[in-house]
């Protein structure tokens, strides 16, 4: 059973999802694809989801509302990713993308040791299911611009200045 909470942020209101394995979902009440992620992650676990909480969602709304303040830099919870073999790829490896960085959508496939793929990986990125979590925020243009995030660009901003506030390094704002 999966069970479904909200979570109310500084740039709008979330949907989160955990099962007894782990958080499988966090995004954007407003997000366009909301429903059809829902009902994908319902059936790529074979089950369906309530309104209720559970332990992995307490200790979510309680990282996010660190993070939030500035005071968390990395979450510790458990994660159920279902995903290709790519996408799971990419996914851990945008969990190595430290606080208060970004990495180039060309960059993320040269790590990955597959620079051809630049399209396919930000298709995986869009298809993460736990914004900020697992930071798909910190993925950029080549050129330096913003581009690409479900959340909406002025999400991205808000968080990318977020963490550059936090982190103890400086703003770049030729960056945006």
């Amino acid at each position: 059973m999966i069970k479904t909470t909200r979570i109310e942020t500084p740039i709008g209101e979330m949907v989160a999802e955990a099962t007894k394995e782990g958080i499988c979902l966090l995004e954007f009440s407003d997000r366009k694809t909301l429903s059809s992620q829902i009902d994908e992650i319902a059936g790529l676990l074979k089950t369906t989801s309530e309104n209720g909480s559970n332990r992995h969602l307490r200790m979510l709304k309680k990282q996010m509302k660190e993070y939030f303040k500035g005071k968390r830099k990395e979450f510790s919870l458990h994660l159920l990713t279902p995903g290709t073999e790519f996408q799971q790829a990419v996914w851990k490896e945008l969990l190595n993308i430290p606080y208060g960085s970004t990495r180039t959508y060309q960059g993320q496939a040269d790590l990955l040791k597959n620079p051809g793929s630049v399209r396919a990986v930000a298709q995986a990125n869009g298809a993460n299911r736990i914004a900020i979590i697992i930071p798909c925020h910190r993925v950029i243009g080549s050129d330096g611009h913003l581009v690409g995030y479900g959340g909406g660009l002025e999400r991205k901003k808000w968080l990318l200045d977020h963490e550059k506030k936090y982190s103890g390094k400086p703003v770049d704002l030729d960056l945006f």
